[in-house]
């Protein structure tokens, strides 16, 4: 058959036969509709479509630190090294507004765009994009954490006094974080309504005292 040209041999008269009913795409069968667009009817849920798992949590990070963190900083204030250097600003995440959006918002947007951010549907696997709505979610509550948040019993640790005993250089500072950043402090545990620099806001990492190979930073900043 020569393409675009008729033919005797079909009854239509088309030589370009026309696809089965119901034939999808490859990779285009999208039967769970939130998986895929982070909607509900139209709406955007708080919930992921698949359980946080310490996993999910790690991919997230690793994703965001590459693709996120040029406009939006490692911790999530819209402060990134492009944003300083005269790009459009950020959406901040600690803020009020960011606080109250629904979990599949950050999705969504990444999915579509929004304003001055492109979208990142080629970059990022819908996976991995729940994956980093995940963790965005992660840093909002350490940066927010309250001594109530510290299981019972648990350790906190100054970060600089972790990286000297495992040979790292001294955690380099400071940057602006939200005003609403609590810190942990070995002397204290927790300390609450310090100003939001880290000139004077030590850091610190609590670990779980169930398993000395996981910690979880009180702050932005994990690695």
């Amino acid at each position: 058959m020569i393409p675009q040209r008729g033919t005797e041999f079909f009854a239509d008269g088309r030589s370009a036969r026309p696809q089965v009913v119901g034939t999808v795409s490859r990779n285009q069968l999208h039967m769970d509709e939130y998986f895929y667009t982070g909607l509900v009817d139209g709406k955007e849920q708080d919930a992921l479509p698949f359980p946080a798992t310490m996993q999910v949590l790690e991919r997230g990070q690793e994703r965001f630190n590459v693709y996120c963190t040029p406009c939006h900083s490692r911790v999530g204030n819209g402060l990134g090294m492009i944003v300083e250097r005269g790009y459009k600003p950020a959406g901040n995440y600690h803020d009020p507004k960011r606080l109250a959006q629904p979990l599949s918002h950050y999705f969504f947007v990444m999915t579509n765009g929004y304003g001055a951010m492109p979208d990142y549907s080629e970059q990022l696997a819908p996976a991995d994009r729940w994956a980093v709505a995940a963790y965005i979610r992660a840093l909002q509550l350490s940066q927010n954490a309250t001594q109530a948040d510290v299981p019972s019993g648990t350790q906190v640790e100054n970060l600089n006094d972790v990286a000297e005993r495992e040979g790292h250089p001294e955690w380099a500072g400071p940057w602006e974080l939200p005003s609403t950043a609590v810190f942990a402090t070995p002397e204290t545990g927790i300390a609450a309504g310090a100003p939001a620099t880290r000139a004077n806001a030590p850091n610190a990492v609590i670990q779980n005292p169930s398993n000395a190979g996981t910690s979880a930073k009180a702050h932005g900043n994990t690695k």
